[in-house]
């Protein structure tokens, strides 16, 4: 009896007879996916770019020491991030380094930040304060408590709330950018409240919405409430930085990276 061979299955693919030659080889090409803020690599490119506007240097880790009033009403601003003395950030930070390093000089100028809190005055402060916090920041153990304090206040929630709303790396810095200018609060020149303006204008990408549109509405809404503070007047940080991003399609924050901030130019190189 002649052997019976099956059919080959629907879809199946034959092997190639003996001696044949095979085809051509199937050409993949795999893309590492985009990566966002948590990116050890990406962090480092949000705190250099805001660095370049909040100390007009992309070197951030030299800011342990900063600390000037600015004549924004909020006391002395200092720091990796800008800590204020009339904000509660500033506070809260000095109250976990005294913890950390009680007795120190820093630590003995809490009961004057607890009063000048909410206020732009330096009663109880001034040079000697000043004096405390350049001494606290040679500290590593002050340095690395100024990184938890940003991150916990400022950081970690907006990337968070970021990825909620499905945006990428750009989108998660724009949102990181805010929260440090304007604080974390609702109201409606608080981060809550921009993010609020800018929902009633644009769906996010979470909600179906385009991310560009929405990103586009998110920064209209920041500089509406810029505007409004003489002190914040100047929108570069917002026009020849993220919308320079956002007009390239550099939605995952990828370097390289050029932009402005208040006529300055600065680079991240690929």
């Amino acid at each position: 009896l002649a052997a019976v061979v099956p059919a080959a299955a629907p879809g199946a693919h034959a092997a190639p007879a003996p001696g044949a030659s095979p085809g051509p080889a199937l050409s993949i090409t795999v893309r590492p996916a985009p990566t966002g803020l948590t990116d050890a690599r990406k962090k480092e490119i949000a705190m250099e770019i805001v660095s370049s506007a909040e100390n007009s240097s992309l070197d951030w880790k030299a800011q342990y020491a900063y600390i000037e009033d600015i004549d924004d009403g909020r006391g002395y601003t200092a720091g990796v991030i800008g800590f204020c003395s009339g904000t509660g950030d500033m506070l809260d930070l000095v109250e976990v380094y005294a913890r950390r390093r009680p007795g120190s000089a820093l630590a003995g100028y809490l009961p004057a930040l607890r009063k000048v809190n909410g206020t732009a005055s330096h009663r109880g402060l001034g040079p000697g304060f000043v004096k405390a916090w350049r001494a606290a920041a040679t500290d590593p153990v002050f340095r690395r408590a100024q990184d938890a304090e940003r991150d916990r206040v400022y950081f970690d929630p907006a990337v968070a709330q970021a990825e909620a709303d499905g945006l990428r790396a750009l989108g998660q810095f724009v949102y990181y950018d805010a929260i440090v200018m304007h604080g974390p609060g609702a109201d409606p020149v608080s981060f809550g409240g921009i993010r609020r303006t800018a929902m009633r204008k644009a769906r996010t990408p979470a909600q179906g919405g385009d991310e560009v549109a929405y990103l586009n509405a998110f920064l209209d809404a920041r500089k509406a409430v810029m505007r409004t503070e003489e002190a914040h007047a100047d929108t570069s940080r917002v026009d020849t930085a993220q919308r320079v991003f956002l007009r390239s399609g550099n939605l995952d924050l990828d370097p390289p990276l050029r932009w402005k901030v208040y006529g300055d130019a600065y680079e991240i190189p690929g």
